[in-house]
């Protein structure tokens, strides 16, 4: 062979590994402006995840409503459970409830004992991405039951493995009079309005991007307690929103629950003095979202001032969703019902299309293959979740999930947790339930079962079980059973098909 011809031997098969690099030729598209190269630096990724945080708080949210113009957002975006910690669990770990073994709040079926127990904390997404040589950090809220300033690990509080810097808690619920362990050492805050919770963690978060540099990269979990109860608002902030109301959607008080499971028949109509109950509470929470859409702002600003910006993913989510009137409910947590189970995701950074909606269902057993996915790391076969890549980089997914699963171990009954219920909030028994594109069943322990067209019925108000058609009933059923007990591989099998 000539050297011209070896030359353009070699011309063509330089071309045909830069197709393939680029997705040129396959169902992925055209590569798109600022997708992060393999061989190039590795993207920071700043997480921030919220407590009970439900989409109708999104719109009150300026910067989160600029990064939902900016990047994309996860219309579908299913809480496995509905409770803090067994969500938090999964977060960390890409499991379903039934693998961590955490379903509970507390011991013995849940909380940080049970994670750390069942050596949940040696296998997580900061394991996996601080052995890969990523710098992370996590402030704020860790799992209900560690508490910094009774769990000693000789004379330092007990710092999970995978943390490069560390400044948690799990006893923050009323953002004074806390105690965070940072990098271990027990540190004491008061009733100062510069101790408020959130915005310390605002101050610690532009700090660590402010020691950041281009030559490592970065996973930051800013993890607030904002705005689960007793929504206590940042001083600044406790006088905005004057008029504000609960969203009154078609399920809001609703008039007729008797076909409803038996748990939830007993519950009167809600009257004049719990809707002004409801609408100062939902005010409040309006409120304390303000201070986490500062510190997105704050963080936003850094990152910009350091020029890392560029190379940055920020990810705003929440462990789970919170009902205030849907159903008689006043207010609470712990049901299968869209309020509780959807939540925001949305992805702004390098790469990622702008104002683009995606409405596959996807779940938070995805987060940790999504982030260890950018950092290009390899996720544990164990994993039970699917990286959403490919939907960040504008690629099309032709196969993809149709149905998730939810848990909920239940009642709650200690009155030391945090979501245990107060009056007319509702404290569902133990159920499992798939959640599909379009339908919601339910199974519970003792035997009822509940049905939704979501096409036609979005606010979950005709509980159509009785009317469903028993080849449909048993397709539902048994794919809750597979997904109930599945494990890796298994789940990401078992969910494709209804």
């Amino acid at each position: 062979m000539s050297t011209w011809a070896r030359r353009c031997a070699a011309l063509v098969a330089c071309l045909l590994v830069l197709a393939a690099a680029c997705g040129v030729g396959d169902d992925f598209g055209k590569p798109r402006k600022g997708v992060v190269s393999p061989g190039g630096p590795k993207p920071n990724i700043v997480f921030v995840l919220t407590d009970d945080l439900s989409w109708d708080l999104v719109q009150y949210m300026p910067r989160v409503k600029k990064m939902r113009e900016q990047g994309v957002t996860f219309s579908n975006f299913i809480a496995t459970n509905t409770l803090c910690c067994p969500s938090r669990a999964t977060i960390l770990s890409g499991k379903y409830p039934h693998n961590t073994q955490v379903l509970t709040n507390e011991p013995p079926n849940g909380g940080w004992q049970r994670f750390n127990s069942n050596g949940g904390e040696r296998d997580t997404f900061a394991t996996t991405m601080e052995s890969s040589g990523y710098r992370t950090a996590l402030m704020g809220k860790y799992l209900n039951g560690y508490d910094p300033s009774k769990v000693q690990a000789g004379s330092q509080a007990f710092v999970p493995p995978g943390w490069t810097e560390w400044y948690a808690t799990s006893l923050g619920y009323r953002h004074y009079d806390y105690t965070l362990s940072e990098n271990g050492k027990a540190v004491r805050y008061g009733n100062r309005p510069t101790d408020y919770l959130t915005d310390v963690l605002s101050g610690k978060a532009v700090d660590f991007v402010n020691r950041s540099t281009t030559s490592r990269p970065f996973l930051l979990k800013l993890s607030t307690f904002a705005p689960h109860a007793p929504f206590k608002p940042a001083p600044r902030h406790a006088n905005l929103f004057p008029g504000v109301q609960a969203p009154r959607g078609p399920a809001f008080n609703e008039p007729d629950i008797s076909d409803k499971p038996k748990w939830m028949q007993a519950w009167p109509r809600i009257g004049p003095k719990g809707i002004q109950t409801i609408d100062a509470k939902y005010r409040g929470r309006v409120q304390m979202v303000q201070a986490v859409d500062e510190m997105i702002g704050r963080v936003q600003q850094a990152l910009a001032d350091r020029g890392l910006d560029k190379n940055t993913y920020i990810v705003f989510g929440s462990d789970n969703g919170f009902h205030m009137g849907q159903h008689r409910l006043v207010e609470g947590k712990g049901t299968a019902y869209d309020p509780d189970v959807r939540v925001p995701l949305i992805v702004t950074g390098p790469g990622v299309p702008a104002g683009r909606t995606v409405d596959r269902l996807t779940a938070n057993t995805d987060l940790r293959p999504t982030f260890e996915e950018l950092a290009g790391v390899k996720t544990a076969p164990k994993a039970d979740g699917r990286s959403l890549v490919p939907f960040l980089r504008g690629q099309k997914v032709r196969s993809w999930r149709n149905s998730v699963l939810i848990e909920h171990a239940g009642p709650v009954s200690d009155p030391s947790d945090p979501d245990y219920p107060g009056r007319g909030w509702g404290n569902p028994p133990s159920y499992m339930a798939v959640r599909t594109t379009n339908e919601l069943y339910i199974e519970y322990d003792a035997g009822e079962r509940e049905y939704y067209d979501l096409r036609v019925d979005l606010g979950s108000r005709q509980n159509m079980a009785a009317q469903l058609p028993v080849p449909r009933r048993d397709q539902l059923s048994g794919l809750l059973a597979a997904l109930k007990e599945c494990a890796g591989a298994a789940c990401r099998s078992a969910d494709q098909g209804t």
